[in-house]
């Protein structure tokens, strides 16, 4: 068993993104899944990325917005959803409402998502289109 601490938890941020590092490699001995509680501000963007070797699933908590997918297709979110992404799906996010969005991501296996909240992000390209797994 294995009990993460509120203090031993990770937040991570860019360009009005915030990602809390719930369960992740540098706090957690798993090798098999990524917690990571998101929160969106209004008017930003998550830009259009990939997992190459992972899947990701993500539960809506908070809010509405709308998924950046592959060949320019966008979909709406809202609270209560959930949406799977399948390996080397390319997905993004943009809140064009006025409260937050907020939700739950679970990705298998587990991701370090600290590089990719290091580097600088655009709204208008994928600025981060390949993240490296951890082994």
């Amino acid at each position: 068993m294995e009990i993460v601490r509120k203090d031993s938890t990770t937040s991570l941020s860019n360009s009005g993104v915030q990602s809390e590092q719930l369960l992740f490699p540098e706090n957690s001995s798993s090798r098999r899944v990524t917690l990571t509680r998101v929160t969106v501000l209004p008017g930003a963007t998550n830009p259009p990325h990939r997992h190459p070797a992972s899947e990701q699933i993500w539960v809506a908590l908070e809010g509405s917005g709308i998924l950046l997918l592959d060949d320019e297709r966008q979909e709406p979110i809202t609270a209560g959803d959930v949406v799977r992404f399948a390996d080397g799906d390319l997905h993004g996010f943009h809140n064009p409402g006025d409260v937050p969005f907020v939700y739950l991501s679970v990705t298998a296996p587990p991701v370090n998502f600290r590089e990719a909240y290091s580097r600088a992000w655009t709204k208008t390209g994928p600025a981060r289109m390949a993240m490296k797994n951890r082994p």
